[in-house]
């Protein structure tokens, strides 16, 4: 089986966010260079240590692609610690993310493309909550699986577009795996410590990005944790080979598309979050972690 290798490592710096007074934000992808990074647009790593004060945030539009949003610390009110919320923007919603008083939380949130031919499908939101997502405990390592498929384990969350994510934990040195197809762009982001890739040490607060590869062999990513162990973050996901047209909070094939959109949400034609059917609303449960 072909072994992975780290292609590149990114760093970046924490400035202050736009929700003001308390918001550090990282752009771990900064959507510059979307051929490289495709399907990824935006991954932004959110620290909020906000006063009470003024409510900040507000609702707003999306449309074009999906919110990847991993909760690493919540305000366990609106956003419990180890949840995943996905919310497939499609054709277009409004949701409101609005802070009204003292608030720590951390979060990463991921902006993923849809693929062309559902560029334009009906909204629809997804929940993985910490104690349903499948787990795998093995000795000093926590393995918990969020989309796609680990070590034995399959998310029951519904992709459009294939993709992974793991949150590996590691108590001290030890070795973990992931495989996934050699096609699959991908990268890591260390939260604690480090962890060898392929002879490429990536430390806390940088990404490591995987080699491109383009066959449809099975591939196999062996990672190493240092002594003082680690705490990453894995995502993988299909690359979709196509350019898109990314203009404030849509993602579009045209510049048409953009301003379709832009018409649309200032009709008040966009729904709610909120006002959409139960039946587009999940939350999946899986009860209890998997000891081995």
């Amino acid at each position: 089986m072909i072994q992975r290798r780290i292609d590149k490592i990114g760093t970046g710096d924490y400035h202050r966010g736009f929700l003001g007074e308390g918001h550090m934000a990282k752009a771990i992808i900064d959507g510059q260079d979307f051929s490289d990074t495709d399907p990824f647009i935006i991954l932004m790593d959110d620290k909020l240590d906000l006063p009470d004060g003024a409510p900040v945030g507000g609702a707003h539009p999306h449309a074009g692609f999906e919110t990847v949003t991993l909760v690493l610390k919540g305000d366990e009110e609106h956003f419990k610690t180890g949840s995943l919320e996905l919310m497939t923007a499609g054709k277009g919603i409004v949701h409101t993310e609005e802070i009204t008083s003292k608030t720590e939380m951390h979060i990463l949130q991921l902006w993923l493309a849809l693929p062309p031919e559902k560029r334009w499908v009906e909204p629809s939101w997804q929940l993985i909550l910490k104690e349903d997502a499948p787990t795998l405990i093995s000795g000093k390592s926590e393995i918990r699986l969020y989309s796609g498929s680990s070590n034995g384990m399959t998310s029951p969350l519904r992709n459009h577009t294939p993709f992974t994510l793991v949150d590996f934990k590691m108590e001290g040195a030890g070795t973990v795996t992931q495989n996934i197809p050699a096609r699959y762009n991908g990268f890591i982001y260390v939260l604690e410590g480090n962890v060898e890739i392929g002879g490429t040490n990536v430390r806390s607060g940088q990404s490591g990005w995987l080699e491109h590869l383009t066959s449809d062999e099975e591939t196999e990513i062996i990672f190493h944790a240092g002594a003082e162990g680690s705490h990453f973050v894995f995502y993988a996901a299909a690359p979709h080979g196509v350019e898109i047209v990314s203009h404030g909070p849509f993602i579009g094939d045209t510049k048409e598309d953009i301003m379709r959109l832009y018409a649309e949400y200032r009709a008040g034609k966009l729904p709610h979050l909120n006002d959409l059917p139960e039946s587009l609303k999940v939350q999946h449960h899986r009860t209890g972690a998997i000891p081995r």
